[in-house]
């Protein structure tokens, strides 16, 4: 799974995907649509009994801000603790997560105070590319170099603001990316209302694809 908002639990099982089906997770930065669904995927994971191992991936501190987190929403529950959970911080290096699985990472350009970073996971032979949550920075093109898929923040249709990236600003730099696939994600207000003008793949919920 890459990243973990607070809807997230909830449309696992609408997709009918089961709890034990996610072995890692990568959690790209510290705002609250992109981790704080970890709480509630982690309780559901005492409820249901899970057995298997679960890595988690992220910047620096995460279980730390999950303590605070669970204690606060489910006092005395001991979540983690019924849980075989393997926290691994982001590497300046490449970083071995499980068997198969790799991670290189790129700070990208939003809230300092989340630590964000743009995510290129190499499953296999296969490369899956994310820029996270970030405005507009040339870390991308490197982040999506030849990527089977790059999935990439769009919030915004033409409107510029700090932190996050606009349909208008990527076209004009498509010519300088070499991923073989674009998805985009991320959708505000703005940009759902220009939706029929995008010529990009977009993202939408329940979407299954193969790369």
């Amino acid at each position: 799974m890459i990243d973990c908002g607070s809807t997230a639990p909830a449309s696992l099982k609408q997709q009918d995907v089961k709890n034990e089906d996610v072995d890692v997770i990568f959690i790209s930065h510290f705002h609250g649509d992109h981790y704080g669904g970890l709480p509630f995927f982690l309780l559901d994971a005492t409820v249901s009994k899970r057995k298997k191992p679960l890595t988690i991936v992220s910047p620096p501190g995460l279980k730390e801000r999950l303590e605070k987190l669970l204690a606060l929403l489910y006092p005395g529950s001991n979540v983690l603790g019924k849980l075989t959970l393997l926290f691994k911080n982001f590497q300046d290096k490449e970083l071995s997560v499980v068997d198969n699985i790799s991670l290189t990472t790129l700070p990208v350009i939003h809230s300092e105070a989340t630590l964000p970073h743009g995510l290129r996971i190499k499953v296999g032979s296969k490369i899956i590319s994310y820029s996270g949550d970030t405005e507009w920075t040339p870390k991308l093109i490197k982040l999506a170099k030849d990527a089977d898929l790059f999935i990439c923040e769009c919030n915004f249709y033409n409107l510029s603001f700090k932190g996050h990236l606009n349909y208008k600003t990527l076209s004009n730099n498509l010519k300088n990316f070499s991923f073989k696939r674009i998805l985009l994600t991320h959708f505000g207000p703005e940009i759902l209302k220009n939706l029929d003008k995008v010529e990009l793949e977009c993202a939408y919920d329940g979407l299954k694809t193969r790369i």
